[in-house]
């Protein structure tokens, strides 16, 4: 959500660290927290006022009307507040009908004032603009201030001043004062915006010949502006309201959804209730709650929650375990039922999601069933029907009754079902699976009409729209009524390639003749061309890096569709409607500051530009247009009929509801001919009678549906056009959220507008008002089909709708990664890996999850046993493993390796290409003798020869014995190196065989001559050939295929990259110029035959 309260102390806090007025304003952070732990002693050891001034004491938990309950101790010391809170502090009272606990007071000192001295204020955001509202007689017998308060509008980007303040607000007020309060006013004002503020109510104001008195103060802040307002606001805590716990879980999801681009909600209402709901989607949550309510649940709904916006498996079996570990806490005599239900989803994976409870339901499967817990399931959507098969078969598999439904079951009827208010189906009918839609059944592979082979990357100079009246100068621009047509040209702005294929798919299986996409734009690239499938046929669509370019090649574009982030969507949108051809905008971001949103509502309106959003995901024509991912995936486009116009056009707030909407409307009239989301914000960009208007002013449309919503009053503006007959057509309308009166304390709702801030606000209050008006309002969402059905039947019957003859819509292929996904096909793979695994949450290195790797401290050593050998390798192996990348690090400059690095750094290459020129030097000469002597002593020590009898055969077969010999170490100075793996070795390994067969072959080499000794290479050849025969993790074979396929040269190519890094990072400290290798170190030979 949005607009959130904060508790009276943070306000005062912003006001008095930000505020800007010459007015004089008092008591300045002089006020105290207290909850049951405060240490009287300390806080007035820090606070010395407390001991001297008088005091007011009062909760500090969102209540409203504290005077009037008796909640404010006033006029006492410091002992008196002490006694007044001992009858109140950690004790349950009640307000209106929520029940809570006082655990949180604030003390104030206490201004001694006349009552003349106390003045109301109060300034709160409306679409329009921002209301000021002054009264001049404060108090707690302020009353009815919206009918006596004096109002000063101040609209979206206008400036208040300190004169419309006085001739407006201040008539009342003594002349004296008049300048003190107009100052106070204009920079209560400014802070208000500033620090984007929805909400800010401050009564009593006091002003007294010292100056300003701030004394009970309530606000709200727009959340969603954090990014802007970090650093002003610090840490917000946001409590909740009074009569609900803050629980630790809404906590952690609060802090999983921050994290997420995906929307994560959940509120405790009764964590012993035994009805418990896991609902994808803002819209139907609240449906689902409705139902829940009306069916009699209401006392036993523990949870409002939901998750949507396509959350990947684990942050949905992260939510979904929070669930389940709060649902098995406490037994319940009836045993417990999760709803996990959802709308048609339009993007998100079912299937991916599911898999996500599964796991969750799996691990709390024990738990579950000691709580009798029975869950009750309906999906649609993107692979629905994988994901329902998945969640029937952890109900078998487990023992836990679950029961499973598609879009052919109405999306609440699983909630009479669970409350025993209807019977369970024994077969629930089997939807038909996503490739029946899709799969081409004729066999052709044709498509139906030349034109669609054709490329449509360049701009076409046919315009079919004609372009939009120009009004006179400072007069706003009527807006269309028509916003789609089968001619309609979009851009996109965000490289949204999933979302513009699936619009393409859709044009193709509308025959519309052309793409609805002409261009993409997307600032972080250049322009290039992005390619598409138009049906069988690959397309190339042009993306640009700046909006002006794409306006200008693509004049016939009149529509943009916007995926830019919730930072950036204001200024790509601001920019947008500086091109008079864009005469509609759908903005699909959630998150925008709603400040942000009215500035642009008030340009779209000047320049009669219609915005579909923010919170959307967009609209549909069909048989025309459809806007980013609305309508799902092809398989319900076709299912809900949307390839062809219908009768009935809908408008609703949810993306989600907008699609189960569709299947609705399918399954009971003819079908759609447009809808449209508005979004979920509080200011949407175009709200419901805009599109009703339209809708009535469209001959096409024969019949309206409208699925409104809990918050703001638009719906009203329905009821007064049908009243006034500007509205004729049948209109069926039906507001969710009727649970919102039910509840004890408030709620809000997955949706940002989802909240009523007064009784005409509610749902309840609007359905009736719809009622009277004259439009079909059902009884509840359950009988909404119902309705529309009968509505539609009775104009079939009066012949105002003859439905249309159905016609096949022509194949489209489906694409190949979704055949895949949905087990359709399969194809060799390009290569395999079985070292490490990257595509989970979590990184696995063979089958060991990266943070087990650190948890068990295995080191350098445990991880390359892992990605190089697949196995967790003993301790003491993986020490030698260490050691050995140490002792092989670097042997100086001198080495051929170290020699090239540093020429090639002090050539002024980079640090690639220096370490991979002393890299490749790595042969038989230098630095490769590990693997060569690990195979030349095994085959030897394997094949039983005696150390003797391999030295002779090796010279007289005119080889050199590999890991033997050093140009300066001997047996008289032996190679420290060697020497401490030597001891590591015998005090580690199991057996040392081969070991010990190479130094008997020392002691006969050495005899010949003391520095044919074995060297480094050699040691940790034949110790590494030891570690892998006997440490038991390998078999002999395995240890002497990784012998053969060159593993031991690893540890010299990995040990000496080490060193050749550190050689140029030391030229380049050194800043060393070129190398030139010096002329007397050169001996100039001419060639044999002329030297003779």
């Amino acid at each position: 959500m949005s607009a959130k309260a904060i508790s009276e102390q943070t306000g005062k806090e912003f006001l008095y660290k930000y505020i800007c007025t010459s007015a004089a304003v008092q008591n300045r952070f002089r006020y105290v927290n207290v909850t049951a732990e405060t240490d009287f002693d300390r806080v007035a050891r820090e606070n010395p006022w407390l001991l001297t001034e008088r005091l007011v004491v009062k909760p500090d938990q969102l209540i409203k009307r504290r005077g009037k309950l008796g909640l404010v101790g006033v006029n006492l010391d410091l002992n008196g507040v002490r006694q007044w809170l001992k009858s109140r502090l950690m004790k349950e009272t009640t307000v209106g009908k929520a029940k809570g606990v006082l655990k949180n007071f604030l003390i104030e000192p206490f201004v001694a004032h006349k009552q003349e001295e106390e003045f109301y204020v109060c300034i709160y955001a409306t679409r329009e603009g921002d209301y000021v509202l002054f009264h001049h007689e404060g108090g707690v017998d302020v009353g009815d201030v919206d009918a006596k308060a004096k109002k000063l509008l101040i609209g979206v980007d206008v400036k208040i001043s300190e004169d419309s303040v006085k001739k407006q607000l201040l008539t009342h007020v003594p002349n004296d004062k008049k300048a003190v309060l107009a100052s106070f006013i204009v920079g209560l004002f400014n802070l208000y915006e500033d620090l984007f503020f929805t909400y800010l109510e401050i009564n009593p104001l006091v002003v007294t010949k010292d100056g300003v008195y701030v004394l009970d103060m309530a606000a709200k802040i727009d959340a969603t502006a954090d990014y802007i307002c970090k650093a002003k606001w610090g840490d917000v805590e946001f409590p909740p309201p009074f009569g609900r716990e803050a629980y630790p879980e809404e906590a952690y999801i609060a802090d999983l959804d921050a994290k997420s681009g995906a929307s994560l909600k959940l509120t405790l209402l009764n964590p012993r209730g035994r009805i418990w709901t896991m609902v994808a989607g803002g819209g139907a949550s609240v449906v689902y709650s409705d139902t829940i309510c009306d069916l009699g649940g209401v006392d036993e709904l523990a949870n409002y929650g939901e998750y949507s916006g396509a959350p990947s498996e684990q942050q949905t079996y992260d939510y979904a375990k929070t669930i389940l570990s709060l649902m098995t806490r406490e037994k319940h005599h009836d045993g417990k039922v999760l709803i996990i239900g959802g709308s048609i989803a339009n993007f998100t994976n079912v299937a991916a999601t599911f898999k996500g409870i599964v796991r969750a339901i799996r691990d709390y499967q024990v738990p579950l069933k000691e709580h009798e817990v029975t869950i009750f399931v309906r999906r649609g959507g993107p692979n629905y029907q994988e994901g329902l098969r998945v969640m029937g078969e952890v109900g078998k598999t487990t023992g836990i009754p679950i029961h499973v439904f598609g879009t052919e079951t109405h999306m609440t009827a699983i909630v009479g079902m669970a409350l025993g208010h209807r019977p369970i189906p024994n077969q629930p009918p089997v939807a038909a699976h996503t490739a029946n839609f899709l799969l081409n059944s004729s066999g052709s592979t044709s498509t139906p009409a030349s034109s669609r082979t054709a490329s449509f990357s360049e701009n076409q100079s046919k315009v079919e729209s004609s372009p939009a009246k120009k009004a006179k100068t400072g007069t706003p621009i009527a807006k269309a009524t028509t916003l789609f047509s089968k001619h309609t040209k979009s851009i996109v702005w965000g490289m949204q390639t999933r979302a513009v294929q699936g619009m393409l798919d859709f044009d193709y299986v509308c025959s519309r003749d052309e793409p609805s996409v002409a261009a993409m734009v997307y600032p972080f690239t250049g322009d290039h061309k992005q390619k598409f499938y138009w049906g069988h046929k690959e397309i190339l669509l042009p993306v640009y890096k700046n909006m002006s370019d794409a306006m200008k090649k693509h004049p016939d574009v009149d529509v943009l569709i916007s995926f830019a982030s919730l930072r950036s969507a204001f200024d790509s949108t601001m920019e947008t409607m500086q091109y008079p051809q864009i005469r509609t905008i759908a903005i699909i971001a959630e998150g925008i500051p709603e400040a942000h949103t009215r500035k642009i509502i008030k340009t779209a309106d000047e320049k009669g530009v219609t915005i579909i959003g923010p919170a959307t995901v967009g609209g549909i024509k069909p048989g025309c247009f459809k806007i980013g991912n609305t309508g799902g995936m092809l398989d319900n486009i076709l299912a809900s009929k949307l390839y062809r116009p219908g009768s009935v056009a809908y408008v609703s707030r949810s993306g989600g509801m907008s699609n189960e909407l569709n299947n609705i409307i399918s399954r009971t009239t003819d079908g759609v001919f447009e809808g449209v989301a508005i979004g979920g914000d509080r200011y949407p960009g175009s709200v419901f009678t805009d599109h009703v208007l339209r809708y009535q002013d469209t001959p096409g449309v024969k019949m309206i549906v409208v699925l409104g919503e809990i918050g703001g009053t638009e719906e009203y503006k329905i009821c007064e056009a049908i009243k006034q007959g500007r509205i004729t057509k049948p209109v069926v309308c039906w507001c969710i959220g009727t649970c919102a009166t039910m509840f004890s304390s408030e709620v809000q709702f997955g949706h940002a507008g989802a909240c009523a801030n007064q009784a005409s606000e509610t749902a309840v209050a609007k359905n009736n008002a719809l009622k009277e008006a004259g439009a079909f309002v059902p009884k509840s969402f359950d009988e909404l089909g119902e309705i529309i059905t009968s509505v539609y039947d009775d104009l079939v019957t009066k012949g105002v709708i003859k439905p249309a003859k159905e016609m096949p819509p022509p194949t489209v292929p489906m694409d190949y990664s979704w055949a895949r996904e949905l087990g359709l096909i399969r194809k060799p793979a390009s290569f395999m890996t079985s070292i490490c695994d990257e595509r989970g949450q979590e990184l696995i290195y063979a089958g060991m999850p990266i943070t087990e790797v650190f948890k068990s401290e295995i080191g350098l050593g445990g991880t390359l046993g892992l990605l190089w050998f697949q196995r967790r390798l003993p301790r003491y192996a993986c020490q030698f493993i260490e050691m050995c990348l140490m002792v092989t690090a670097d042997h100086g400059p001198a080495v051929s390796g170290a020699h090239n690095t540093i020429v090639c750094a002090r050539a002024g290459k980079d640090l690639i290409s220096s370490l991979t020129s002393g890299l490749l030097t790595i042969g038989d000469r230098f630095g490769g003798a590990l693997d060569a002597a690990a195979k030349q002593f095994s085959k030897a020590f394997d094949s039983g020869m005696l150390p003797m009898e391999f030295v002779n055969k090796m010279k007289k077969d005119g080889k050199l014995i590999m890991g033997i010999g050093h140009r300066v170490k001997s047996i008289n100075n032996p190679d420290m190196r060697v020497q401490i793996l030597k001891e590591f070795v015998k005090q580690h390994f199991p057996s040392t065989q081969l070991l010990d067969y190479a130094l008997d072959v020392e002691k006969i080499t050495t005899s010949k001559k003391p520095n044919l000794i074995l060297n480094v290479d050699g040691f940790i050849g034949v110790a590494f050939v030891d570690l892998l025969r006997t440490c038991g993790g390998f078999t002999r074979d395995e240890a002497d295929e990784f012998v053969e396929i060159g593993a031991l040269n690893g540890i010299f190519v990995l040990g000496r990259s080490m060193g050749f890094i550190g050689h140029y990072l030391d030229q380049k400290r050194l800043k060393q110029g070129l190398y030139r290798h010096p002329w007397d170190d050169i001996s100039y030979v001419l060639p044999e035959h002329m030297s003779m």
